[in-house]
């Protein structure tokens, strides 16, 4: 089987911690954000992006094939997320790139932003993890992310070439 690989689950473990520690070290105030983020019926936060991390966002249609692709070529890519009906897909990539981000469709969060976050490992009826964090800090290359996407553009362009022809 292929695809995203299960995060760590939210709880007492030790993985589950680091993940949330991780993540809210960005916040303004870290423990008020976890404590709002663990209660939170939700199971949302918003976080700030251009401190550890920015986010690379591609409409879903591009960012479920290039997802295909960096799990074909790494062994972990870095976060990724999905919004409600998976039209949107968030990469996470190091702080600052999206201020040097140049792209058509591509949507950047970073610095001066807010994005919606979920508690890893709990289910929300929203925005969730493809990839989840793993608490070390691991981000996607942005240089590699521009070549799956342009591999997954190549493989949605064949696609729809193979779609016209008649059989």
């Amino acid at each position: 089987m292929t695809g995203p690989r299960p995060g760590p689950r939210a709880g007492p473990g030790p993985a589950a911690k680091s993940v949330v520690e991780w993540l809210v070290s960005v916040a303004p105030n870290p423990e008020a954000c976890r404590w709002e983020w663990e209660r939170n019926p939700l199971g949302v936060a918003l976080l700030p992006a251009g401190r550890l991390w920015d986010v690379l966002i591609l409409p879903g249609e591009l960012g479920h094939p290039t997802l295909d692709v960096l799990n074909r070529c790494l062994d972990r890519p870095g976060p990724v997320l999905a919004d409600f009906g998976d039209a949107r897909t968030g990469f996470f990539v190091p702080a600052g790139t999206v201020g040097r981000w140049i792209g058509t469709g591509v949507r950047g969060a970073g610095d001066g932003t807010w994005i919606v976050v979920p508690y890893p490992g709990r289910a929300t009826g929203g925005v969730r993890w493809l990839i989840p964090p793993d608490g070390s800090g691991t981000l996607t290359d942005p240089a590699l992310l521009e070549l799956a996407m342009h591999e997954a553009a190549a493989e949605l362009a064949r696609q729809d070439g193979d779609d016209g022809q008649a059989s």
